[in-house]
């Protein structure tokens, strides 16, 4: 019984459809069907049942995956066990937010270049990723951490500041306090407060404006073109403020740093090609060189 047969199927299984698995396998629909099929003649029993709108998992198939599913993860430790300092190979999947996906691009391309027999399959969109259901090995996120069964590692931190354009701040004037928020224009993803320190002191502001999105990018081209404005990360702010296009608003009052982190599914082992990627994220991070 090969090892990728019982890979295959647990990803087909995970992804609810052959197409599904296809795509994050990398492979051929041609392949994933040739496996199926070779592990069900080897099995006798059918795994699946194919259907005109795709494939479900037969009773055999639902008792299976579980199995199927711990001996690859066995298997893939033992791997680990035997070769520690070995060559990381199969693949790699990592799902990131869209707006600050280039920020992290040229470390996921060094941590691809250091591992040549590894595939590494990159997504990044602004929209949710259920990294069990849809069988990513784990994902960057940016924001204050919600409770949730993922297990998180913290890699940064992103230092959060107001910014608005000087265009705003000639026709609005500047905003001396917090409170003062109340009377400005801002552009913002959602419904998000902003909760200010000074010292000992803390201020909760809940800004209003006509202008939203779910983009870093986009907030911070409507803040820059007098819309409002913007609470932002100095990563992505630094180069408007370079430009002439931005300056800092509020600069005595601290908002919280936003946390970067790596995060990944539930398990009691962690894959070692998680481990060394989450090890170079830390390193750039700390050597500022990302």
């Amino acid at each position: 019984m090969e090892i990728e047969d019982l890979r295959t199927f647990v990803e087909v299984a995970d992804a609810g459809g052959i197409n599904s698995a296809a795509r994050r396998l990398g492979l051929a629909k041609s392949i994933v069907s040739r496996r199926l099929l070779r592990l069900e003649e080897e099995l006798g029993a059918e795994l699946l049942a194919r259907t005109t709108r795709g494939a479900v998992l037969t009773e055999a198939g639902i008792s299976f995956r579980d199995q199927a599913a711990e001996i690859v993860a066995k298997i893939d430790a033992a791997r680990e066990e035997m070769s520690p300092n070995g060559d990381i190979r199969g693949l790699l999947r990592i799902a990131g937010p869209a707006s600050v996906g280039t920020y992290f691009a040229s470390a996921l391309a060094e941590f691809a270049r250091q591992h040549p027999a590894l595939q590494v399959h990159t997504r990044f969109s602004d929209q949710y990723v259920d990294l069990a259901a849809e069988g990513f090995d784990c994902a960057i996120r940016v924001g204050y951490m919600p409770d949730s069964n993922l297990i998180a590692r913290k890699i940064g931190s992103l230092p959060m500041r107001l910014y608005a354009s000087p265009d705003y701040i000639k026709e609005n004037g500047t905003p001396k306090h917090p409170s003062d928020l109340l009377k400005h224009a801002a552009v913002t993803s959602g419904t998000a407060s902003w909760v200010f320190s000074d010292g000992d002191q803390t201020f909760t502001v809940h800004p209003q404006g006509r202008f939203k999105a779910d983009n870093a990018y986009v907030l911070t081209e409507a803040a820059a073109a007098g819309l409002g404005i913007v609470a932002m990360g100095e990563m992505i702010a630094d180069p408007y403020v370079e430009a002439g296009k931005l300056v800092p608003v509020l600069a005595d009052f601290r908002l919280p740093d936003v946390g970067i982190y790596v995060v990944r599914p539930p398990s009691q082992h962690t894959p070692r090609k998680v481990r060394v990627l989450i090890d170079l994220m830390v390193e750039r991070f700390a050597s500022g060189h990302f």
